[in-house]
């Protein structure tokens, strides 16, 4: 039985969903972004540039994507979790080693390097698992990019509960943690993360599952970031608070041993493509099956750059705000502990995006024929509302703003 749990694309789904949840470390910039800027004696401009080496190695995926095609013929993409876990230490640990003046200070060109390397992690662990869940899952294709993404998008608040209930006003501290938890948490699980070409029964009945248990872990932790503000919570209470969240990360575990029964008593099947499924299940002609392109050709089209020149927007806009949330919260007299539940909820709204734009994709285009481009129109403009609104600065409007600007960043 253990044999064949290693074998199953549920226990790679499972890993890969506890990989995200640590991840997300890009998303906490705002959480330690001023004791960089007061230890290293930078003005708000020298931040912001660090701050774009960080959103640029985040987003340059191109070095993970070829170390991908390469691993995954071998036994996994274990390689391409490796490469990340080495990045995020490094990265990580130096810039804590440059704020506890382990270390000399280094000149800026460097701490911008720091910081490439450790968001570069990121690219590597997104590129190991989102590739396999879609190779694993064809045909739910946007569900499964949607339960990845939402889980990283997640992790931003788990890696902030974990801050305030362990490390609070101890920025130095979660640099370190940074700098630890997410290699171990991939070196632990990246054995088991592998590419299983077979389609086993009830496929969509565990993704829906998985989507609800990570849409109960972002209503929970978003009930006790609400009830952090609310009222001052215990150090006790705060343990417990974070037991049961750890528990509900464990709880996917039920959906592998509820799949390894139901296979037991079924068949696997061979794959049938998307656009396969999609001409045999629809009646509609128009709908057409996708072509494989490589890199190269991909660039060669225009699809290709009016994608890129869109997300580029929408996503550039998006990381601005997350990105200055401490400074537009402080520019409007918010407290460290308002600002650093802001990230937290920013995070809720990422993963809302995320999941949702996944699955309501999926759905218009099995259902009606639908792009998936089309929705990102609706969410680039909902985005700019959002703009509109955190620039209004009228009280609330952060609040109201980015989860507006979340919700859509999420989406893309």
């Amino acid at each position: 039985m253990e044999g064949r749990l290693r074998r199953s694309k549920w226990v790679s789904t499972v890993a890969s969903t506890w990989i995200q949840c640590t991840s997300g470390s890009l998303y906490t910039f705002s959480v330690y972004s001023q004791t960089l800027k007061t230890t290293q004696g930078y003005d708000q401009s020298t931040l912001d540039t660090v701050s774009v080496f960080k959103d640029f190695g985040a987003n340059c995926g191109i070095l993970s994507g070829i170390l991908y095609s390469y691993s995954a013929r071998w036994d996994g993409p274990w390689l391409v979790h490796l490469a990340g876990a080495v990045q995020c230490f490094l990265g990580y640990f130096l810039m804590w080693a440059a704020v506890v003046r382990l270390i000399p200070r280094p000149p800026v060109p460097v701490m911008c390097l720091f910081m490439f390397l450790a968001a570069h992690a990121q690219s590597f662990f997104n590129t190991s698992n989102v590739v396999t869940g879609v190779r694993n899952f064809p045909y739910y294709k946007g569900t499964i990019v949607g339960i990845m993404k939402g889980f990283l998008g997640l992790s931003g608040a788990i890696l902030i509960q974990i801050y305030q209930t362990f490390m609070y006003k101890k920025t130095t501290s979660f640099l370190l943690m940074l700098a630890l938890l997410p290699p171990i948490t991939s070196l632990l699980f990246m054995w088991v993360v592998r590419i299983h070409n077979k389609e086993e029964g009830n496929e969509k009945q565990h993704l829906d599952s998985l989507s609800m248990i990570a849409l109960i872990v972002a209503a929970y932790l978003m009930c006790i970031i609400i009830l952090e503000n609310i009222l001052p919570l215990l150090l006790a209470i705060r343990v417990v608070t974070f037991v049961v969240l750890v528990l509900l990360l464990a709880s996917p575990i039920c959906i592998v041993i509820r799949a390894h029964q139901m296979e037991s008593d079924s068949v696997s099947q061979p794959f049938l493509t998307e656009g396969d499924r999609l001409i045999d299940g629809n009646d509609q002609s128009s709908l057409q099956c996708g072509v494989q392109l490589n890199l190269l050709q991909a660039v060669c089209t225009i699809d290709f750059w009016i994608l890129f020149i869109a997300m580029a927007c929408g996503m550039g806009s998006g990381l601005a705000v997350v990105n200055n949330l401490n400074q537009i919260g402080q520019s409007l007299s918010y407290t460290s502990f308002q600002t650093s539940t802001l990230v937290a909820l920013w995070s809720i709204w990422n993963f809302l995006g995320r999941l949702g734009g996944g699955y309501i994709s999926d759905y218009f285009l099995h259902k009606r024929g639908w792009a998936r481009p089309l929705f990102m129109v609706m969410t680039l403009a909902a985005m700019s509302i959002g703009h509109l609104v955190i620039a209004s600065g009228v009280p609330g409007a952060l609040y109201a703003g980015s989860v507006l600007v979340g919700v859509c960043y999420g989406s893309q």
